[in-house]
């Protein structure tokens, strides 16, 4: 793996290349994750250029310009950038969570940079029926980090997205959820700045595809969905997005980290999600 940094205004990007070889390069983006967690993935792929990268702010890639929210269309001018630094591209894709977020703002914005993207279950609220009830429900584990912290704030986190369907008054009425349940502090640390919990995060969530644009684009846009996500808030904005778009969802293996590696904090499957992969992709 080799390491670079690109210089932008207001931000120094580190993006890392995995491997050579392919068709066309293989970039991998997630969101508020940084580099480091499709790390295992690439591992799998070393036949193929695979680029990885810490979004704006995020990481190693240190901002300069006063802002601290991750808008989509900044993130998109950045990779935007990036794959102009590589030589043009075009590339495939493989974004998740906040980054398919991104990478649909990508596609809309620069439609030849992309072939293929696989949309890993966007957390878009606007596309969901219940969206009035889903935003209440986000507040409400921003208002738990804002009040008592971070382990507060993770806590209802976890409830917010491990509820399957929609988030009726059954949800609403739950206790706040302890965070010691889950092996996280309960004592408050005092800052604030987390991209998950904080405002940071509502211009991701918030922002709204452009359908028209992904429709017209060259780009093949596929929303896949983890075969263990089921029917929680990310996989259900995930097969939303595919219905505006007029497709149904590809499935991986895994829930929504199902790319992370088997032995890792969070266990994901990253060798089955590798061939799986591969297969979506035809290399």
């Amino acid at each position: 793996m080799e390491t670079r940094t690109l210089s932008l205004p207001g931000v120094e990007l580190v993006y890392d290349v995995h491997g050579s070889g392919g068709e066309r390069p293989l970039v991998m983006i997630g969101q508020p994750m940084s580099a480091d967690g499709f790390y295992a993935l690439a591992s799998h792929l070393s036949d193929r250029t695979v680029i990885t990268y810490d979004p704006r702010g995020l990481g190693r890639s240190v901002r300069s310009d006063g802002i601290v929210t991750s808008a989509p269309e900044v993130q998109a001018s950045d990779l935007h950038a990036l794959v102009t630094e590589l030589g043009g591209g075009p590339v495939d894709v493989l974004a998740s969570s906040g980054g398919a977020v991104t990478a649909l703002a990508w596609v809309a914005a620069f439609p030849d940079d992309i072939v293929t993207l696989v949309a890993h279950e966007p957390p878009l609220i606007g596309v969901l029926p219940d969206t009035e009830a889903a935003e209440r429900g986000y507040d409400g584990f921003r208002r738990a980090y804002a009040e008592r912290g971070w382990g507060a704030g993770m806590a209802a986190f976890i409830a917010y997205t491990s509820w399957s369907g929609e988030y009726t008054e059954e949800y609403f009425a739950q206790p706040a959820p302890d965070p010691a349940m889950f092996g996280m502090p309960t004592e408050d640390d005092g800052s604030r700045d987390d991209p998950l919990l904080s405002d940071r995060s509502l211009a991701v969530v918030r922002y709204h595809p452009d359908v028209d644009a992904l429709r017209a684009a060259p780009t093949r846009v596929l929303l896949a969905v983890g075969e263990e996500t089921g029917d929680t808030f990310t996989g259900r904005t995930a097969r939303a997005t595919a219905e505006l778009l007029g497709d149904e969802v590809v499935v991986f293996p895994g829930g929504h980290g199902g790319f992370a590696a088997e032995d890792g904090p969070w266990p994901g499957q990253a060798t089955a999600f590798a061939a799986r992969l591969r297969e979506v992709l035809g290399s």
